[in-house]
């Protein structure tokens, strides 16, 4: 991410080229993605010249399967239902990859993350849609709030298995009278359509790459926001105590605690500034969590060097600056 990359951190979730901790082990795998990337780029220009200069002018006259009217109500339900189906294999090409074709990268793996098969998916229908109508304020953080794997490719099976049966409801059956009353039927209104679905995936997608660090993990696309406040205290903590400091009673200016203070549900939480994002989770603080919050133990005796450089590095990658 400190070379401005986003499609590669995409290959290396899915357990490409990635090894324990997130480091990248070898780029084979990249460098391959890229000439299929290069070869297919090749063949549909050639496939578009071909079309644009030589082939039939109207294509349905010689492959009538692929002629259609903007119009033709029951032909766009079935382009619909036939996108929907691809939509649903695509989700499950991802539950195969995690399941069986080598696993995907889980940022929560013990150590610091690493690449590991999803075993057992959460296919609880109460789990994977609790994510929608969770509140998409404060603490619930809607569907963006996932924190582990099984709920992401558990959720890829119920998108999957919808997709797939939407497509073939939309297939096989006519619009109803009232969609057909309800909808305007033109180009121009399925493009309005599609940019307004897309405005809508694109907001959630900004969400996801801005809060989540399980679909996200920073150490492929750089820390959240509060994220690398926390990993500030974390670090200056971590300094100090090594200095002398009494970490678990001393007072910053304002008479609070300076290193840890109590959150507003009573958690012990890292003080200073960064209590406003005193409910943060992240891989690198979770094993110093206890039923209380922090726990001072941990944090005097149990601290790891990973979790010193991990939160080190998160601390001078703050993301607030790319706006």
């Amino acid at each position: 991410y400190e070379q401005g990359f986003i499609c590669m951190q995409h290959l290396a979730t899915l357990g490409y080229g990635i090894g324990p901790g997130g480091e990248i082990t070898t780029t084979v795998p990249y460098f391959a993605v890229g000439v299929i990337h290069l070869i297919s780029s090749a063949v549909l220009g050639f496939g578009g010249i071909y079309h644009s200069l030589l082939g039939p002018d109207t294509l349905e006259e010689s492959f009538p399967f692929f002629g259609y009217d903007w119009r033709d109500k029951n032909k766009m339900t079935t382009i619909l239902g036939i996108h929907l189906c691809l939509l649903g294999g695509g989700a499950f090409l991802l539950v195969i990859k995690a399941m069986y074709l080598g696993g995907v990268y889980d940022t929560w793996a013990p150590g610091g993350g690493d690449v590991r098969f999803i075993t057992t998916p959460t296919l609880n229908p109460i789990v994977i849609f609790g994510y929608v109508f969770r509140s998409p304020f404060g603490g619930d953080g809607w569907v963006v709030s996932v924190n582990n794997m099984e709920d992401v490719v558990g959720g890829h099976i119920w998108v999957g298995i919808l997709c797939i049966t939407g497509g073939i409801w939309h297939i096989f059956t006519k619009p109803f009278a009232w969609a057909r009353r309800a909808f305007v039927w033109s180009g121009e209104a399925y493009l309005s359509y599609s940019l307004a679905a897309i405005s809508l995936m694109g907001f959630t997608a900004a969400l996801y790459a801005w809060y989540n660090n399980t679909a996200y993990p920073s150490e492929l696309y750089g820390p959240t926001g509060p994220e690398a406040s926390q990993s500030q205290a974390f670090t200056f903590l971590v300094r100090d105590q090594r200095l002398g400091a009494n970490i678990s009673s001393a007072q910053g200016p304002t008479g609070l605690g300076k290193y840890l203070m109590r959150s507003p549900s009573g958690e012990i939480i890292f003080g200073g500034e960064t209590m406003r994002f005193w409910d943060l989770r992240a891989p690198w603080v979770e094993p110093l969590r206890g039923p209380n919050g922090l726990d001072i133990n941990k944090i005097k005796n149990d601290i790891q060097p990973w979790q010193e450089r991990r939160a080190a590095e998160y601390m001078t990658h703050a993301p607030l600056g790319s706006l």
